[in-house]
Parts: C-alpha cells; structure tokens; sequence
C-alpha cells in the first residue's frame, strides 16, 4: 500500500517541510514574498525577477516529486495543498498587488485587484475539484501564465508614460483573470521537458533583461 498505515501515529505537521517538494515550494513563496515586499516599495525590477523565479520553483516541486520515490499518497496531497496554496499568493495576490502599487493604491484599482485573485480562487478551486479536461489539458488558462505574461508585458513601462502603462497593466492583469476563468483548453506546459528548457531560457533572460534595469 502506498498510503500510511492507519495504526502509525499522525505525523507532524512540520514533518512535512522534509520533503524537497515542499521545500522547493515554499521557495517559490520565499520569492513571491520578495515580490510583493519590492512591488510595495515601487522597486518593480526585483519584483518581477522574483516572480519568474516563483514560477521555476514551482515547477521543479512537480517534477521533483514525479521523479522521488517512495513518497506516499499521503505525501502527495499534502504537497498538492501546499502547491495550491502558495498558487493563490504566487499567481493571484502578487499581481493585484503589483497593480494596485503601481495605480498608487487609489481605490479604483481595487476593482481590477479583486477580479484578479477571485479568478485565480475560482480557477484554482476548480481545479482542485476536476483536475486535467481529458488528464492532459486545463480548464482556462493555468495561472502560472499570469506571471510569465505579466513580467513581458512589464518590459513596456520603460517606453509609455505612466499613465498609459497603468491602463495597459490593469487591463493585462483583468484580461488575464477572464481567461483563468474560460472555457479555452490549453496544455500542461510544466510535464514536457523541452517546455521546461524553454521556461529556464526565458527567466534567465527576464532576470538579465531587469538585472541590468538595477545597475544601470
């Protein structure tokens, strides 16, 4: 059997941090929490490399726990709340929180803000109640496309006036949320292997591209 035996004492909660899945989770919060900490001090550079790298965490957590053995099935939901968890934070509250940093936190950028995390709820709930369409595809767009859009997107602030690229920010960060919550069928990018080079290539260059925004 894969699941722990009944007789076994309950393990603690703190057990679980042992696990290098759950490590490499919250090391993907670790850097959500940066992001949010520099996205609050207007500092979006950092913000937005500790975002991609969120992302890479959590992807290596799932590939990290296909590849161990021995984990129980206990293990795996445990980690699976975990990654769901940290998801909402990472891929939903990050972003309003960058929108409603760079609005200047006027309450018109509330509205925007709450679209975002209700849909990365919604989404994320959804998910957890039916899984893959077909075992191979998502329901909506997966949330971890929130950031990795978000960050390109990003890259125009330094070619528009203020004004305009908080136009173009909130309508990115709603139109982002109504394709969570949709019907569109797109596939899991983190299980192909050749994705996953394509992901470690892309949060190189965005760390390099605002990086170097830091020292010059």
């Amino acid at each position: 059997m894969s699941t722990r035996n009944s007789t076994l004492p309950q393990p603690s909660i703190l057990s679980y941090i042992k696990d290098i899945p759950n490590l490499l989770s919250l090391a993907g919060l670790a850097c959500t929490l940066l992001a949010i900490y520099y996205a609050i001090l207007e500092n979006y550079s950092i913000s937005m490399i500790a975002m991609v790298w969120a992302v890479a965490f959590d992807w290596a957590d799932g590939l990290v726990a296909r590849k161990l053995k021995g984990r129980t099935s206990t293990d795996a939901k445990f980690g699976g709340q975990l990654d769901v968890l940290i998801d909402i934070v990472s891929y939903g509250v990050t972003p309003a929180i960058i929108l409603l940093s760079y609005g200047k936190f006027e309450p018109l950028y509330l509205v925007g803000a709450f679209i975002m995390i209700a849909a990365a709820a919604v989404r994320l709930s959804y998910f957890s109640t039916y899984g893959l369409a077909g075992g191979t595809k998502y329901t909506g767009l997966a949330l971890d496309n929130n950031s990795l859009i978000l960050v390109f997107v990003f890259l125009l602030e330094s070619f528009v006036s203020h004004d305009m690229f908080t136009i173009i920010l909130y309508l990115s960060g709603v139109g982002l949320a109504v394709l969570n919550v949709s019907e569109i069928k797109t596939p899991k990018l983190s299980g192909n292997p050749r994705n996953v080079w394509l992901l470690g290539t892309y949060i190189l260059t965005i760390t390099l591209i605002y990086g170097s925004k830091l020292i010059f």
